[in-house]
């Protein structure tokens, strides 16, 4: 076979160069004239070492080739389309009925509600959609996802300005199984009533992205940790109104947080950082006491946060957020693993990790940290 993957317009120069036969174009028994005679078992292979557009240029070869690349696509990226991606969506979503995972993001708006309410119409076993930078959408395409796409997993709407909370509220009321959500700039959809509705219908929410979503308060995210104990990964920067309130409700009911944004989150006081290294003391004790009662030999690596932005956090004090960083050994100032972030806090120069210290001691003076 060829190395490298077919370039659009190049199919049959890749055909001639693919298989090795004789003069006839004779390979093992069975006589090829051209890519229509491929068997379906080579054509999915081909696709899947193939780029999106060349996917695209095959399923339009001939209706064999269509049902098969219709039966055996999985993924689809349309990100590379910078002019009427609404036109290609509406006219490849009803060959494309089997994907679960299709990406749709812009960097200038181009889909419009029709596109993504014929998607919901033929692809309902999409699991993953990126829908970021959708401008022009509006409540019809959540309405539309809702009841076609009833077993999404992930999805992007960040920066998609135009949803609504009474929307958003409404897709979760179908779309149960939502994992992964990402409202970074949905600044209508993501209030605190949409954030009791992800709370009361998607229990097994991991990761949220509340990035400038500036409507959220504690309520919201109050709610969120009381109904989504799975959480692993919060980004709540640029949430101006929250407080120590929504920290406190997160470190206690969600043992399993791993990332925690509050970058600009001027509220946030040293009373919420003594609750997370708290209950990191808390959830050791725990895991002690199951290692001697089920008679564990093996040893791993503490777990915790292994995230924290606090930048721009001013009203922080060095003891505070040094506590924290002792709690979870997987958070880390020095150069190379930053994982525990202070940008903007000048008064939190003097917190540093364990190897940040340990490192400072070998070098011998401060210049080592």
């Amino acid at each position: 076979m060829v190395s490298g993957r077919p370039v659009t317009g190049n199919l049959d120069f890749w055909f001639r160069n693919l298989v090795v036969g004789d003069s006839k174009g004779n390979v093992e028994g069975m006589a090829l004239s051209g890519w229509k005679d491929l068997p379906m078992e080579l054509l999915l292979r081909i696709v899947s070492l193939s780029d999106d557009r060349t996917v695209i240029v095959a399923s339009g070869v001939c209706t064999g080739w269509r049902d098969a690349i219709s039966a055996g696509l999985a993924r689809l990226c349309l990100s590379w389309c910078k002019d009427n991606m609404n036109n290609l969506v509406l006219s490849l979503a009803p060959k494309f009925m089997r994907l679960q995972a299709l990406s749709l993001r812009q960097n200038k708006p181009q889909l419009v509600d029709d596109g993504v309410e014929t998607i919901a119409n033929y692809c309902h076993d999409l699991r993953d959609l990126d829908l970021s930078k959708s401008l022009r959408l509006s409540d019809r395409s959540l309405y539309a996802l809702a009841h076609g796409c009833p077993r999404l997993v992930k999805l992007n709407i960040s920066g998609c300005s135009a949803f609504s909370d009474s929307g958003l509220a409404y897709l979760t009321g179908f779309c149960r199984n939502l994992k992964y959500l990402n409202l970074c700039g949905c600044v209508r959809a993501a209030s605190d009533r949409a954030l009791q509705a992800i709370a009361l219908n998607c229990g097994q929410m991991q990761t949220l992205n509340l990035g400038w979503c500036e409507a959220v308060s504690d309520k919201g995210v109050v709610s969120l940790a009381l109904g989504c104990p799975d959480l692993r990964a919060v980004d709540l920067c640029g949430c101006i109104l929250i407080t120590d309130e929504s920290v406190i409700a997160l470190a206690n009911g969600c043992p399993d947080l791993r990332s925690l944004s509050l970058y600009y989150c001027h509220n946030i006081t040293d009373r919420a950082m003594y609750s997370l290294a708290a209950n990191s003391r808390l959830k050791s004790t725990h895991e002690l006491w199951d290692s001697v009662h089920l008679k564990s030999t093996h040893s791993k690596e503490k777990e915790g946060l292994m995230n924290l932005n606090v930048s721009q956090c001013t009203a922080l004090t060095p003891n505070a957020v040094q506590a924290v960083c002792d709690s979870f050994p997987s958070l880390h100032t020095c150069p190379g693993r930053h994982s525990l972030i202070i940008s903007g806090c000048l008064s939190l120069t003097s917190v540093h990790c364990a190897c940040a210290v340990q490192a400072h001691h070998r070098g011998g003076g401060v210049g080592a940290l």
